[in-house]
């Protein structure tokens, strides 16, 4: 879904940045669904706990890097979030080798429904500032999530809270494998 959504969203135009929204949530949706499910079945495999997250990171770097070009997200919070997921991979590959698994944590999982929600009121901000003819209810959200630079305020307190929650995740994970990384 992330090649559509980057398609969609490339489109420039209230149909595409609804589209794109559509699909994102959607995308985020089944993750969660897909995953709650391959737990509650006992079917969850070692290529899912491979595939699961690395789809996750490639959605979510895809959108930072577009609300980069779209001026809604700094240079450096998406270099962050994104080397973020980097360093936990890199982790994670360093724990299989060593016979090990490192399981995502609670503050991980905020994190990534805090940048989700950041993204879907950038997405839904987007549809809005761009449909002609908007219904009532789209106008209403737009407004609510307009950016810092619009004089919003959901935007830049879920965007500092993505931030601090991906520093301080990255860091857990980072301490959590002090050992691994000493060879131990």
């Amino acid at each position: 879904m992330t090649a559509a959504f980057v398609i969609a969203v490339s489109q420039r135009s209230a149909t595409g940045y609804g589209a794109g929204l559509a699909l994102f949530i959607v995308a985020a949706l089944s993750d969660w669904l897909d995953g709650w499910l391959a737990r509650k079945m006992g079917l969850v495999t070692p290529l899912g706990k491979l595939m699961d997250p690395l789809a996750d990171k490639i959605l979510v770097s895809a959108a930072f890097v577009f609300f980069t070009e779209q001026k809604l997200c700094p240079v450096w919070v998406t270099a962050l979030i994104i080397g973020r997921e980097f360093l936990v991979t890199g982790l994670r590959q360093i724990a299989v080798e060593a016979g090990q698994v490192l399981a995502a944590d609670h503050l991980g999982k905020w994190k990534t429904t805090v940048q989700l929600a950041y993204l879907i009121t950038g997405l839904i901000w987007l549809t809005a500032i761009h449909s002609k003819n908007q219904p009532a209810a789209l106008g209403w959200l737009g407004n609510l999530t307009r950016p810092l630079s619009e004089g919003g305020w959901l935007q830049p307190i879920l965007l500092s809270a993505a931030v601090l929650l991906t520093v301080i995740s990255g860091w857990n994970y980072l301490w959590s494998s002090r050992n691994l990384l000493r060879g131990k």
